[in-house]
């Protein structure tokens, strides 16, 4: 029902900035919101930024500050604004959007490499 494309990713290095772009396709009219996560090698998957229809946002701890997650005004994109990237920001960044109903969808992800 809901497909995610994510673009944007690529090397850096550390104190550089970078923007992710994730379009959705299909009913999203039926998401409620949209973010981002992240895997890097043998870490679990983490939340990044999330935000919901209303607005709402919430951003972990890490990137607090340095990252700014946004929506367009049909909802159907969302994009995460990575600035000052540190190494440990290194990760395959994958969007999320979420039903109503809390049914997700994943994207491809793309990769985010930052080198010292």
């Amino acid at each position: 029902q809901v497909q995610l494309v994510e673009s944007g990713g690529g090397l850096k290095q550390a104190g550089e900035s970078l923007r992710l772009s994730c379009a959705a396709s299909g009913s999203i009219f039926r998401i409620n919101a949209m973010g981002w996560y992240r895997q890097a090698p043998g870490k679990q998957r983490e939340l990044v930024a999330f935000q919901t229809n209303a607005g709402s946002t919430t951003y972990t701890y890490p990137v607090k500050g340095r990252f700014a997650i946004s929506r367009d005004n049909a909802r159907n994109t969302v994009y995460l604004q990575m600035n000052n990237l540190k190494p440990e920001d290194t990760a395959v960044y994958y969007c999320n959007a979420a039903e109503w109903n809390d049914r997700a969808y994943w994207g491809q992800g793309t990769q985010v490499t930052v080198s010292s």
